[in-house]
């Protein structure tokens, strides 16, 4: 599309380039030459073209001849070519015959000189008291009373030659154009004289030119559209493109890429900068491609009409560059600022959107009010800079464009005057500039947001750039087939990144199969970090995880997410319905699927109550359910997978005790196969895993059934007695 979108803009570009030249052909020809195009007559008088043949060789005249008819009194076709060309009755007439336009060419080369010769001689006769000097050069005497040019018919060929010469180069000095026009001049006084009607023959020419601009016209504006067409369609098809590898990179973070880069500013990157390079890749295409095509077919043509005035295209280009480069530098750095002060605005509004409850339950509006306006002053200040800057522009640009045209209008009347140049190759002249400056504005236009864009870009490259820490390795091996679900920590130790000092420190357990596995411990002491490991959200600093004896980091993260059914500490839902979240573990599952996880998560009874039932609606986020409910739905969501590890990251801490307990009761008896992970900082809920694991600080202090860490670890006697006294500990 782009290639094709060059074609069109090549196509259009010409189009318009060609304007100016119609325009100056009807000035110059259509008006001053009442539409004589050149020095080819359709039509002479047999005594006017016997006069021009005098002054060629034998071989012109042979041509000239051969392609004109005479047309006399006898001739068939008398009465249409009489009524055309009234003076027919009164002499003969040669008619030029349809040839085509080189061969046309090709005859006024030879019949432009002759007929000015001709002309001169015609003007010189008429007013002889101004001829003097011409008839002494040719050495005529009216008083010897014989015609002019039988005289010149009796002078040997090369002394008329010379006569041609001589007029000629008289005309020429007086401009490159002064010799076509005195032809011209010739052809529409015969024109006269054989009562051609010369009203028709100007209006036919002005009426064909003016059509053809019109023709030009329509067509550039359908290259334009389809241009235009075409560049929005590749914008938006390379935004897609950036927007889907965003995505897909995101999707392949680990925690470590997440704490590099902020949930807003990932949204920002996803969705303006994308806009921002969209919008360049359309003034890319429509503008600065087209522009070097305009500019440089506009200095070509504005040097074939005049090659003297070339240095004031060359004097406003060259203001034009340095305004453009200063403005390029001076906005680049405010761009940068601008982006980054964007970030800062989404966080904010972000923040603020997500602790409404908050805010308002703490009576903060007007703090938060504050803090949104200065993050939106902040980006005010840098918008009002670059919008200003960006109006200082356009009113300079203006006056370089209006002073341009009044010197070519100023230097070109004074060479109009002078026969140095007509009128129509002036007013071409002035229109060809504009268009090279137009050309160089529309690079400017683009130098406007260009800078913008170069930030979007390197932005949205840093992301694109980023290499996840967490990689499948090269060569992945396979869990061992009947696959159990064992999962061993080998003395585990793990810092985050940029951390001094280790969060966990030498883990060893082993998870079974058939049996839960509980942590519990004080906020902060590694629970939720372990099950980060196991799901390879974080590698190890030191140590290994084994599942079925084979180390996760040796296995792609596809294979080992596939054998886990995660819930999350943060429950997590997806706007959409409750069917559309459940089937979220197992796009395939069943109806029963569907309702016996909802039974054993205890959700059915509310999701019943619904009018939709399990179709009902779910917000972003999962906004119009509440707490336990969002846990209860996450919980069925990772049964509807039947995973054989179960990880489940204190999801039932919303949900009060009896409801807890039918779910502890009903989930035993589904995952009695299965490896369950689980933390809690409720007692009650892991009181009858087959294993507890106190954690303290990152350290393992406790390790057995309830029973057993009641009488061997304080820690968590602490724990129980504090939450189980009402129930007799």
């Amino acid at each position: 599309m782009i290639l094709f979108s060059i074609g069109l803009l090549y196509a259009q570009a010409n189009l318009d380039l060609a304007l100016p030249d119609y325009l100056s052909d009807i000035v110059d020809t259509g008006i001053q030459q009442s539409g004589v195009e050149n020095a080819v007559p359709e039509a002479i008088r047999q005594s006017e073209l016997d006069r021009a043949l005098i002054f060629m060789d034998t071989e012109n005249q042979t041509l000239v001849l051969g392609n004109y008819t005479l047309v006399t009194e006898n001739s068939t076709d008398y009465d249409s070519y009489v009524s055309k060309y009234p003076a027919l009755a009164n002499e003969s007439i040669y008619v030029l015959d349809k040839i085509k336009r080189k061969e046309k060419d090709q005859l006024n080369q030879i019949l432009v000189k002759p007929l000015v010769v001709v002309f001169t001689l015609e003007q010189a006769l008429a007013n002889p008291e101004n001829a003097t000097a011409l008839f002494m050069l040719i050495g005529y005497n009216q008083s010897l009373g014989i015609d002019l040019f039988d005289y010149l018919q009796l002078m040997p060929s090369e002394s008329r030659m010379l006569i041609v010469d001589g007029i000629s180069a008289n005309f020429e000095s007086m401009g490159k154009t002064m010799l076509d026009q005195v032809a011209a001049i010739a052809v529409q006084l015969e024109y006269e004289k054989i009562g051609l009607d010369m009203d028709r023959l100007q209006t036919l020419y002005i009426l064909k030119s003016g059509g053809l601009m019109l023709l030009m016209t329509l067509l550039s504006v359908v290259c334009t559209v389809a241009v235009s067409f075409l560049a929005s369609r590749t914008a938006a098809g390379m935004a897609r493109d950036i927007r889907y590898d965003l995505f897909e990179k995101v999707e392949n973070f680990s925690n470590i890429e997440f704490d590099t880069f902020s949930t807003a500013s990932l949204i920002t990157r996803s969705t303006n900068d994308v806009t921002q390079i969209q919008m360049v890749i359309i003034m890319l295409i429509r503008m600065v491609f087209y522009a070097p095509i305009l500019g440089i077919g506009g200095v070509v043509r504005a040097l074939n009409k005049n090659t003297s005035m070339w240095w004031l295209i060359a004097v406003a280009v060259l203001v034009l560059l340095v305004l453009i480069i200063i403005v390029f530098f001076v906005a680049l750095p405010k761009f940068t600022k601008m982006q980054t002060l964007t970030d800062r605005i989404n966080l904010v509004a972000r923040e603020s959107l997500t602790g409404i409850m908050v805010i308002r339950a703490f009576n903060k509006e007007p703090f938060e009010e504050q803090r949104f306006d200065k993050a939106n002053l902040d980006l005010t200040a840098v918008s009002l800079f670059l919008n200003r800057l960006m109006v200082i522009l356009m009113p300079i640009m203006m006056l370089i464009m209006n002073g341009l045209s009044l010197a070519i209008i100023w230097i070109g009347s004074h060479q109009v005057a002078d026969a140095a140049m007509q009128v129509g190759d002036m007013l071409a002249f002035l229109q060809y500039s504009m268009q090279i400056v137009m050309a160089f504005l529309m690079l400017t236009m683009m130098f406007i947001i260009l800078p913008r864009a170069v930030v979007s870009g390197k932005r949205i490259n840093e992301v694109l750039e980023t290499k996840p820490i967490i990689l499948d390795p090269d060569d992945p091996k396979i869990f061992p087939e009947p696959f159990k679900g064992t999962i061993e920590f080998r003395k585990v130790s793990f810092k985050y990144p940029g951390a001094k000092k280790d969060v966990l420190h030498t883990i060893d357990f082993t998870a079974a199969p058939g049996q839960t596995t509980a942590f519990i411990g004080a906020t902060g002491s590694g629970k939720t970090t372990i099950l980060n490991l196991m799901l390879r959200l974080y590698d190890v600093t030191s140590g290994s995880i084994l599942v079925d004896g084979l180390d996760i980091r040796k296995v792609t993260q596809h294979s080992l997410h596939e054998k886990m059914g995660y819930v999350p500490q943060k429950s997590s839902l997806f706007s959409g319905t409750i069917r559309s979240n459940l089937l979220f573990a197992d796009e395939n599952a069943t109806e029963e699927d569907l309702q016996s996880a909802l039974d054993i998560a205890q959700a059915t009874e509310f999701v019943s109550l619904n009018p939709d039932k399990i179709d009902s609606e779910i917000a972003q986020g999962g906004m119009n359910v509440s707490g336990g409910q969002k846990q209860r739905l996450s919980i069925a969501r990772s049964l509807v997978k039947k995973p054989p590890i179960y990880i489940l990251d204190d999801s039932v801490s919303a949900l009060d005790f009896k409801t807890d307990a039918a779910l502890r009761k009903a989930l035993k008896e589904k995952t009695e196969n299965s490896t369950v992970i689980m933390v809690s900082q409720r007692v009650s809920t892991i009181k009858e895993a087959e294993q507890i694991i106190v954690l303290d600080e990152g350290k393992i202090v406790g390790k057995g059934t309830h029973e057993e860490l009641l009488d061997t670890c304080e820690i968590y006697t602490e724990i129980a007695v504090s939450q189980l006294e009402l129930e007799g500990y």
